[in-house]
């Protein structure tokens, strides 16, 4: 098959061009390893600078509304991928694509999916008109892809008895491997001797993250020498928390070693618009690097967890995530079964829209 997906530049604030990451660059470049015929279009607001790039055996292009204007961008995707001539056209990685990706795909005469790994509705419940567009969007996609079973079903409510959507888990990226933790500690500079409980990700109120300094001073009142060991840029008040061991942003590199010295990563999340159809990629990563997790249960991180009783706690409670990591800490569990891999993740996608190359 010949597939084109559309696809915001920057996810996570990471410059696909540079910095590979997630289904957004694994996921075409596992297509087109398994003989696909790939092109990625990368847009961007940030006065990027354009260009086109072989990478891992696809073709990406890098277009800047900035630079073209909203009319440029589209004129500059439709003479780009009708002269690609794809089979299918896939929107990806937030809803602005949705509606893009239909309209080019009209163009071009070319098959038109829509891959979700989040509920995009939940970034900006303000703008309605955007919602409508990208629900109408997924009411015209012939194919529709998603995260999760739970994220499916919300797409699904817009399918009117179209094809159901098809599960695409997440997974980690090739980075995440298992470490030895006194060596992963020592290149962070982190202690050897004392138990670690790490978070890394966003502080936000619909993550539900604020419960960490009450989960954090239950364990220390239990485990006087417990560190928290947090990544990127939590608040104030948070860092200045007693125990708290801030790292600030880490080299892409350095990110496994952060896990595998971990004794408990923890995975907090919220029962809100957004976490009801949130799979996070730190669960992803942790497990793929054998760090024993405690993690809220929402219906997607059951879902990830195949509801093991061993590593959810219920969503808020603060007691309750505390006992579970102590528990961990005096008896690790790190038994996950087989992990979804973007191998595995670009079969089902590639089921999801055809046949396989012969």
């Amino acid at each position: 098959m010949k597939i084109t997906f559309i696809s915001k530049r920057r996810p996570q604030q990471r410059d696909l061009v540079d910095r590979p990451y997630g289904r957004f660059y694994y996921i075409p470049t596992v297509l087109a390893a398994m003989g696909h015929d790939i092109h990625v279009a990368l847009c961007s607001h940030h006065g990027l600078v354009a260009g086109n790039h072989e990478l891992a055996s696809v073709a990406w292009s890098c277009h800047d509304i900035r630079a073209l204007g909203p009319l440029g961008l589209l004129r500059s995707l439709e003479e780009e991928v009708s002269a690609f001539g794809p089979d299918w056209i896939v929107a990806c990685s937030d809803a602005w694509f949705g509606p893009l990706a239909k309209r080019v795909a009209r163009k071009a005469q070319a098959r038109f999916a829509i891959d979700a790994y989040d509920n995009y509705e939940a970034y900006m419940p303000w703008n309605l008109p955007l919602h409508w567009q990208w629900r109408r969007a997924i009411a015209a996609a012939d194919a529709t892809t998603a995260a999760g079973p739970q994220l499916a079903r919300l797409l699904d409510r817009q399918r009117k008895g179209k094809s159901p959507t098809a599960i695409v888990p997440m997974a980690a990226d090739p980075a995440f491997v298992q470490h030895d933790r006194i060596h992963a500690r020592s290149v962070l500079g982190l202690p050897a001797n004392v138990p670690l409980i790490g978070y890394s990700g966003g502080w936000a109120s619909n993550r539900g993250t604020q419960v960490l300094v009450d989960v954090f001073r239950y364990v220390r009142a239990q485990r006087p020498d417990a560190r928290l060991v947090l990544t990127g840029r939590p608040p104030a008040d948070v860092v200045d928390e007693p125990g708290v061991l801030a790292l600030g942003y880490l080299p892409d590199a350095q990110l496994p070693f952060v896990l595998s010295a971990l004794d408990v990563a923890c995975i907090i999340t919220a029962n809100t618009k957004f976490g009801h159809y949130s799979y996070p990629a730190k669960l992803c990563e942790a497990m793929a690097c054998s760090a024993p997790v405690v993690a809220t249960a929402t219906e997607p991180v059951r879902w990830m967890l195949r509801d093991d009783p061993r590593f959810l706690a219920s969503v808020g409670d603060a007691h309750g995530i505390a006992e579970r990591i102590l528990t961990q800490l005096d008896a690790p569990c790190s038994e996950y079964g087989p992990l979804p891999s973007w191998e595995s993740s670009a079969r089902a996608f590639e089921a999801a829209l055809g046949s396989p190359v012969m």
